[in-house]
């Protein structure tokens, strides 16, 4: 069984519903279809109600059985603007604010996961991922206890004897561009407890740099080392260690005569990478030459399961990130 069908498997337990605020993109509907067949997870779509209709019927999607919600129609509009302006008032925005605003449907979607009128949400395949985690953080807020949000991939490389048979955690890949020692490790962390959560193995985090245990000094590594002492100072019963080089981090061989006195090298199977430069760069290319499933950017820190899409994703992927939308969303 591969990770997207364990992840429905798991979905199946606890039936969630998750929100999908881009109902006039094709992509979206044959994604909601999907699911609704596959009954893993409720979905409720937002968006006009005849232009939806007419754009599964043009397309042979049925999504008879699927709610359709347009914020202006619903009979939550009114309720949730006035939450949205009991939320945002001190910063500033008004009650004639709040109704335009939550017309939005990603903005109306982010109300119903608040009100819990829905376990989670997925967008991004026609929205930036700055127009998905505005609304996210002005109205979730970040999780108890989490300074940062941060997004991941999770990936799994086919036939791959490294990390979890395969499946790793790769992060900060999708938002944080140079994140500090501080925000490093609070990166690390929200990886550690992602990893653990939707794989369900002990975490085994690698502080990623171009050097080991001071093979190179430079303000670079200096920034991993002390990301690393940090990171076991906050977090002591998180497996972890650092500065790493990758192999150092995932091959047991190199690991023995790099760092031979790590608990966590040469077994790392969620990689703490020092900037997105590096993050994006390393998903891509385990993606497109190890041909690795990526999914992602999955987003950590946020108080309820919210999730972002690459604008160019399939239907496919729509469905893989559902799937594990409604896992999160089990422990939110």
């Amino acid at each position: 069984m591969n990770f997207i069908e364990e992840m429905k498997k798991r979905a199946r337990t606890d039936i969630k519903t998750i929100v999908l605020p881009e109902a006039e993109d094709k992509r979206v509907l044959e994604a909601a279809g999907k699911v609704e067949k596959e009954a893993f997870a409720k979905i409720i779509l937002i968006g006009n109600i005849e232009k939806t209709k007419e754009l599964a019927k043009e397309n042979n999607i049925d999504i008879t059985n699927i709610e359709i919600i347009d914020p202006e129609k619903s009979e939550k509009y009114a309720e949730y603007v006035q939450a949205f302006y009991e939320l945002r008032k001190a910063k500033g925005i008004t009650e004639e604010d709040a109704k335009k605003i939550i017309k939005n449907p990603v903005y109306f979607g982010m109300m119903m996961v608040k009100r819990e009128d829905a376990d989670g949400l997925v967008s991004g395949a026609a929205h930036s991922t700055s127009d998905t985690l505005r609304p996210a953080l002005q109205i979730l807020k970040t999780a108890p206890g989490t300074k940062l949000v941060s997004a991941f991939f999770l990936m799994n490389v086919p036939n791959c004897e490294y990390g979890e048979n395969g499946i790793f955690v790769f992060a900060d890949s999708g938002l944080n561009e140079n994140p500090d020692r501080d925000k490093l490790a609070e990166i690390a962390a929200s990886s550690a407890k992602s990893f653990e959560q939707l794989v369900g193995k002990e975490a085994k985090v690698g502080m990623l740099s171009y050097s080991t245990y001071g093979s190179a000094k430079s303000e670079l590594t200096e920034k991993v080392i002390e990301a690393t002492k940090l990171l076991k100072e906050r977090y002591p019963n998180i497996k972890s260690d650092g500065e790493l080089q990758l192999d150092a981090a995932i091959i047991p061989e190199i690991a023995k005569s790099k760092a031979p006195e790590s608990e966590v090298a040469g077994q790392c199977n969620t990689l703490v990478f020092p900037n997105l430069d590096a993050g994006n760069i390393g998903y891509k290319l385990v993606q497109r030459f190890g041909r690795a499933e990526a999914y992602g950017p999955l987003c950590q820190g946020i108080a309820k399961a919210v999730n972002d899409l690459s604008r160019g994703c399939s239907s496919d992927d729509i469905v893989g990130v559902v799937a594990i939308t409604a896992v999160q969303g089990q422990t939110k």
